[in-house]
């Protein structure tokens, strides 16, 4: 049995990939000297060269080893490869791409009519070779040799190898991911600290109080001291008793139990005293002054009118706010700090007011409640807390706490604050979350769109990686905008070793097939999971009657061989499609389980229509689904929730089930085969069963589904490989010069376009003998210009050249020329472009769709017509200043000739220009004049000469231009102030005058 060990600092890709096409088993290894070994046949072979050879002979994939004429063929592509592609010499690897390219114009392998040894080999060369690889990147090698290495690396057990290369250098890599608690506590002593988690019974715990809650206790652990569970409920129009109930068993759930439980009203005494004390010490006053006034002041460091009360009137004040009398009620308690500290939270800060409602602790003996900044470090102190750790938002607020501690003569409580967990496309103020349930946009606080403790848990969280995720984030202060993905793919890691497989297949034109074979009902007992038998069996029925989903139909061809899973390979006889070819009506097959499963390239879950007991054999499931509830990745200060409303967050999809998944209970997580991880919802009831996905983790799937591009992943596909072909095309166009006289270039049978667009004039040298052109003197050939032409031709000639006729006395002349200058070694004059208006090609287009970007929020993606059948995608930065809805189906301004550039993932093949003022915080587009269609040249009255066909973005030339880009008096657009122009009219801004332009 053959084996091979790899290096992996400088893998032999062809030699990798040869191995898993065999299926020899392969290691990995960092430390080993040779970057490959193979073990065959008792002999130990070292090296790419040797191992290439020794791989030849025990390869199965090709007729190597059977056909000395294709041996010897593919053997002068493995000396290519090994002597020409693995080199380092520029102009060698240029050659020797141009080779392939040339070699491939017409040809689908390297060698024949199939896979072959020589692609492999071939493939593996210019994987390892780093001038390659950035080439390709940059689409700088020929369709030819791009189409071929793409299909090579496509092929399965390449994917495969590449994978468990790529695996295995990521399971060897450092952690990075477990966050720091190294924070050194002050004055923390073992056996002595104390911490303490204050929740506020009005709501449920989210995922931002999980990580207080576990980092609390974290420190309380770790010197062997003890963590209080107080519940803050100072405000009895927020708490219900409920809640607290709520947050005790989702704090037993991610397994938190306080040494102590205690209820800030339990201290409602001890408050209320030092209320009187700070009164009588001259520190806090009784304010009856309303509420906006109160706000207004406080902003402008304008002091209060009540503020230099003496101590009798602000005792005698605060006795009418305690017994809630007409005037008490007007009034609140504040401490007087300061009128205008730049930190407004010392601004005077209210510390008591008053509310008539109930308590749920106390009941009705209290009309006066003390606010939380003033109750906390009270509490805190009295109650033995050393360490009191808060988030970030309340750092502002630190000094305050301190100042209380200070002017109360308290024990003193050291105060570390550490980052909030902020999502993307998430919120977690309780209040707003509040409002999501009171306008029934959701179920209820446990809603799996929610990100409560109790919604990421029915939506298939374990609490296992929630704690480790946690604590992966260690106690950072820096406060980061998290996404959702690593969460859930740690969550994967949690269940997919225990998450048992079942079989289900959409109801949406679900297929009837029949086995011809004669196969009567029968039940199988199979594992759960084929890689943890602990996790149990099932019975599945089988029978020549089966379901299998459209999609998997649709891919299928007649004849085709196939693998039912858990079955065996079966050959498509016949597909009854419908008459308009939308659906298919039934299917014929026949069984050939003696097929290898390994060389089909579809495998398909399927269900048996009956089963062998006579009862039913499937269940009706729904699969739920969910998207995000707000559009924006991040709310600001002053958004408004309900303008950013994702408008469809529940997706349902039915389906059919193993009969196995009725036995299911409530909360149990399974893995729906070839569909992904699901949580029971709601159990079967006889009828039907709800189950939700979990997500994976992967990006794509934890995009926002608000996007439409997030919708149709074909669409996505393939608007990126419209875009690349796009692309390919400007940048063939874009030269411009004139072959010198040549022979005629068409060689073979065909006669084709050049590859790399017109050669520019070469100086080429020959030891043969000058003979005259077969062809005459004066035919012009444009012809293909290789890779290793392109490194030595001029950057750029200034106009097109028109070749004169070639006479033997006009070249010696020339030649002697040449040597003249080159003994003279004159260096080389440079060329000054001249930067001129009209090299920008602008021009009118249409926008035409816009949408959001999936993977910057700051971006649209829109599609323009430009006219003539030419719509291109541009990407812009325009979602802060303008609404979709402006843009679309708007006439725009496009400058149409920069070079594409990608933008987040997305390449963008123009620009929009749009006015904007001195500080960017106000854009809008420019309107085109009345009339304007798509295509409508923009010009510059005294510039009308040709635009360059693309920019080159290293001689910035827009940016030289764009700075005398602006808006008159009048709103017009001008450069320099010559106005922009097409033949219907002026170019204007909206309302912006003096504006930029960009």
């Amino acid at each position: 049995m053959a084996s091979a060990s790899f290096l992996v600092k400088n893998p032999a890709y062809g030699p990798l990939a040869v191995c898993f096409a065999n299926k020899i088993n392969v290691e990995f290894s960092k430390d080993q000297k040779e970057n490959v070994i193979l073990k065959a046949d008792g002999s130990e072979f070292k090296g790419v060269s040797h191992v290439t050879r020794a791989l030849c002979r025990v390869s199965t994939i090709d007729s190597y080893n059977t056909d000395p004429a294709k041996a010897s063929e593919i053997d002068y592509w493995l000396d290519m490869a090994q002597d020409s592609l693995l080199g380092k010499d520029f102009n060698s690897l240029m050659a020797s791409f141009d080779k392939l390219e040339n070699h491939l114009a017409l040809r689908s392998f390297i060698s024949g009519y199939h896979i072959t040894l020589a692609d492999l080999f071939i493939w593996g060369a210019l994987k390892s070779n780093a001038i390659f690889m950035k080439y390709l990147k940059n689409e700088e090698i020929g369709d030819n040799l791009t189409r071929w290495f793409n299909f090579v690396s496509s092929l399965d057990y390449v994917e495969e190898a590449v994978n468990a290369l790529n695996n295995y250098v990521q399971s060897t890599k450092v952690k990075k991911d477990q966050g720091s608690f190294d924070i050194g506590l002050k004055d923390a002593e073992m056996g002595k600290v104390c911490t303490r988690f204050p929740p506020e019974p009005s709501g449920y715990l989210h995922v931002g109080h999980a990580k207080a809650a576990l980092l609390n206790q974290y420190f309380a652990k770790s010197y062997n001291g003890k963590l209080i569970v107080r519940f803050d409920d100072t405000n009895p129009s927020k708490e219900k008793e409920e809640f607290e109930e709520s947050i005790k068993e989702d704090l037993q759930l991610i397994g938190i139990k306080g040494d102590i439980c205690t209820h800030t009203s339990d201290h409602f005494d001890t408050i209320y005293n030092y209320a009187i004390q700070i009164i009588k010490d001259g520190k806090a006053y009784v304010d009856d002054t309303d509420r906006d006034t109160m706000r207004q002041q406080r902003g402008e460091g304008i002091p209060s009118k009540c503020r230099d009360l003496p101590v009798e009137e602000n005792l005698r004040r605060f006795e009418e706010m305690k017994n809630a009398t007409e005037f008490g009620l007007k009034c609140c308690l504040r401490a007087k700090i300061s009128v205008d500290d730049k930190n407004k939270a010392l601004r005077d800060p209210v510390i008591y007011r008053c509310n008539l409602l109930p308590h749920h602790q106390t009941g009705d003996k209290w009309k006066i409640y003390p606010t939380y900044d003033f109750a906390c470090p009270i509490v805190d102190s009295i109650e033995g807390v050393t360490h009191a750790l808060r988030t970030i938002e309340y750092r502002d607020r630190n000094p305050q706490y301190e100042w209380f501690l200070k002017n109360l003569n308290l024990r003193w409580v050291h105060i570390w604050d550490y980052s909030r967990m902020n999502f993307i496309y998430t919120l977690l103020s309780k209040r707003k979350l509040q409002w999501f349930v009171d306008q029934g946009l959701v179920t209820g606080w446990d809603d799996p769109r929610f990100p409560t403790i109790r919604g990421i848990r029915r939506r298939g969280m374990t609490i296992e990686a929630l704690r480790n995720y946690i604590l992966m984030q260690g106690a950072s202060q820096k406060d980061l905008m998290l996404e959702w993905d690593k969460l859930w793919a740690i969550n994967k890691k949690v269940i997919d070793p225990v998450a048992p497989r079942f079989a289900a297949l959409e109801k949406e034109k679900l297929v009837e097939v029949n086995i011809l074979d004669e196969v009567a009902p029968f039940t199988k007992e199979i594992l759960k999971h084929k890689k943890n038998p602990d996790v149990g069996t099932k019975n599945v029925n089988y029978s020549n009657k089966i379901y299998l989903e459209f999609a998997d139909v649709a891919e299928l061809q007649e004849n085709e061989e196939f693998t039912l899973m858990d079955w065996g390979n079966a050959i498509v006889k016949k597909i009854n499609w419908s008459a308009d070819h939308s659906s298919v009506e039934s299917m014929d097959i026949v069984l050939h389980l003696e097929g290898d499963f390994k060389k089909t390239k579809k495998k398909v879950t399927w269900l048996s229509r009956v089963a062998a007991s006579g009862e039913k054999s499937v269940v009706d499931v729904t699969f739920l689904d969910y998207d995000y509830l707000i559009t924006k990745r991040k709310l600001e200060e002053d958004d408004e929730v309900k303008d950013f409303i994702t408008p469809v967050t529940e997706f349902k999809k039915s389906a059919v089930g193993d009969i196995n998944m009725a036995s299911l209970k409530k909360g149990d997580i399974i893995q729906i085969e070839r569909k992904g991880y699901f949580i029971v919802d709601k159990a079967y009831d006889g009828t039907s069963m709800d189950i939700i996905s979990i997500p994976d983790g992967k990006a794509g799937k934890m995009a926002s589904k608000a996007d439409t591009a997030s919708k149709n992943d074909k669409k996505e596909k393939k608007d990126k490989k419209d875009n690349k072909k796009a692309a390919k095309k400007e940048k063939k166009e874009k030269v411009t010069t004139k072959a010198a006289p040549a022979a005629n270039g068409v060689k073979g049978m065909y006669e084709v376009k050049p590859i790399y667009g017109v050669v520019p004039e070469i100086d080429t040298k020959t030891k043969m003998y000058e003979i005259k052109s077969i062809y005459g003197e004066n035919v012009k050939v444009d012809l293909p210009l290789t890779a290793s032409q392109r490194l030595n031709a001029p950057a750029q000639q200034a106009a097109p050249v028109e070749a004169a006729p070639a006479t033997d006395k006009k070249a010696k002349k020339d030649k002697k020329e040449k040597k003249d200058k080159k003994a003279k070694k004159e260096p080389p004059k440079a060329k000054v472009e001249e930067i001129t208006i009209s090299r920008l090609d602008i021009g009118i287009g249409k926008v035409l769709e816009v949408q959001r970007h999936p993977n910057a929020d700051s971006l649209y993606v829109e599609k323009i017509d430009l006219g003539n059948g030419d719509v291109r995608t541009v990407v812009s930065g325009l979602v802060n200043f303008l609404k979709e809805d402006e843009i679309n189906q708007k006439n725009v301004v496009v400058l149409k000739n920069l070079k594409p550039v990608a933008m987040r993932g997305i390449k963008s093949f123009a620009m929009v220009l749009c006015a904007s003022d001195a500080d960017h915080t106000k854009v809008e587009l420019l309107v085109p004049p009345e009339g304007s269609q798509p295509g409508d040249k923009v010009y510059f009255e005294g510039f009308e000469g040709e635009p360059d066909a693309q920019l080159n973005p290293k001689k910035k030339v827009f940016e030289a231009l764009q700075v005398d880009f602006t808006t008159n008096d009048d709103l017009v657009a001008t450069w320099k102030d010559i106005p922009f122009r097409t033949e219907k009219g002026v170019i204007k801004a909206s309302t912006m005058v003096k504006a930029t332009i960009k």
